[in-house]
């Protein structure tokens, strides 16, 4: 039997938002701001609510439009884990 691989955290650690030592939101905030990337933070997860009953993965669309909107209000989810 082959040991497998354990499925990547598509919501709180997805492997293609880091390059380096850097996760994307981080270098966003460097470039932009913190408020500014609050507010897309907010944009990002109406967008995820407002489209998450025609993609495949409704629950985890549900849970990164979740993701963002606590990062949004200054809870960084990334901490929990």
């Amino acid at each position: 039997m082959k040991d497998e691989v354990p499925k990547p955290d598509m919501v709180n650690r997805p492997p293609h938002y880091n390059q380096g030592d850097i996760e994307c939101i981080d270098a966003m905030i460097q470039v932009f701001g913190e408020a500014q990337v609050k507010v897309y933070c907010r944009i990002n997860a109406f967008k995820y609510i407002w489209r998450h009953r025609f993609k495949d993965e409704e629950a985890e669309n549900l849970a990164k439009a979740n993701w963002y909107w606590r990062f949004s209000m200054g809870d960084d989810p990334r901490s929990e884990g």
